[in-house]
């Protein structure tokens, strides 16, 4: 058996989630295909696929196997396009996650310039509120907002943004703003989940933090949805700055409690450590780094 052909054979089935898919990517009959993956369970003593009629899908041994097993492939495509002179060319597919209004913002714009840099990259741009899990979603590279709670990966700091309290000058107009967060508990709120909990805020106050209880008057599950029922005068919103850098320009939405606001939250480019890290990888870092941080220098 020849370890990295049923090693490909396997990786491009998991990835293209049936063993027709990989046979037609690979242009391998989907009998080879189907013995390879065969073989290498048996090598290995483990099933690393649970077959079905129509699909297949990850065992946990396989899913630790699978991911293993493409940071190697990618690893020896990096050598041998070293080897051949082509390592200067950075190239391939680069999965990029985002939260959506920070991708939105501030990295699309430069993911255009990028790809304009870069002809021989493709990203594939998922902008979601979600934490996502980058072995188990198969992602390159994740932009995150926070401190990196997983010691298994290599964090890229792009700069840092608040968290602000706001309301617009129609609600204000109705009801006087707080003073102190726990005048919070007296006012229509309106919460973003799971990022933070519909029934409390956390404030700084002095040199520790207190949660106050406050009321959800409406609990939503993006930033936008939030951002704009403030503007449109239903309570208390808190958002990250660049949420909101808009309407508070704009004078759309007023800053609250700023004397109460925690430290910066930090901005960075995170990614799996223990591995070699892909070209394409490092040119985005090394292009994309630099840009969103000039661009993350602003205030509210």
């Amino acid at each position: 058996m020849d370890r990295f052909e049923s090693m490909s054979a396997f990786v491009a089935v998991a990835e293209a989630g049936g063993f027709s898919a990989a046979s037609r990517a690979l242009g391998m009959p989907l009998a080879t295909i189907s013995r390879k993956v065969a073989e290498l369970e048996e090598a290995l003593g483990a099933q690393l696929l649970v077959r079905s009629n129509k699909s297949v899908s990850l065992t946990d041994i396989g899913r630790e196997y699978f991911e293993s097993s493409r940071r190697l492939l990618e690893d020896l495509a990096e050598i041998e396009r070293g080897a051949s002179g082509a390592y200067s060319t950075p190239k391939g597919l680069l999965v990029v996650s985002a939260p959506v209004a920070l991708g939105r913002l501030h990295l699309s714009p430069i993911l255009i310039d990028f790809l304009r840099a870069y002809p021989e990259i493709d990203v594939e741009l998922r902008l979601s509120d979600r934490y996502a899990d980058l072995f188990e979603d198969r992602i390159d590279v994740a932009l995150r907002v926070g401190e990196l709670a997983d010691s298994s990966m290599i964090a890229v700091r792009a700069g840092e943004v608040r968290r602000v309290v706001c309301a617009s000058p129609a609600y204000l107009a109705r009801m006087p703003g707080p003073s102190h967060p726990r005048d919070l508990a007296q006012h229509d709120c309106i919460t973003m989940v799971p990022l933070e909990n519909a029934k409390e805020w956390s404030f700084k106050i002095g040199n520790r933090f207190e949660k106050f209880f406050l009321h959800s008057r409406l609990v939503v599950t993006t930033a936008e949805t939030a951002a704009d029922a403030a503007v449109a005068g239903l309570g208390v919103t808190r958002l990250f700055c660049y949420q909101v850098a808009s309407a508070i320009m704009e004078k759309r939405l007023q800053l609250l409690l700023r004397k109460f606001e925690a430290e910066p939250a930090p901005v960075q480019f995170v990614y799996p450590g223990g591995r070699r890290i892909p070209q394409k990888l490092r040119a985005f870092l090394d292009y994309v780094q630099p840009r969103l941080k000039s661009r993350l220098v602003f205030e509210t």
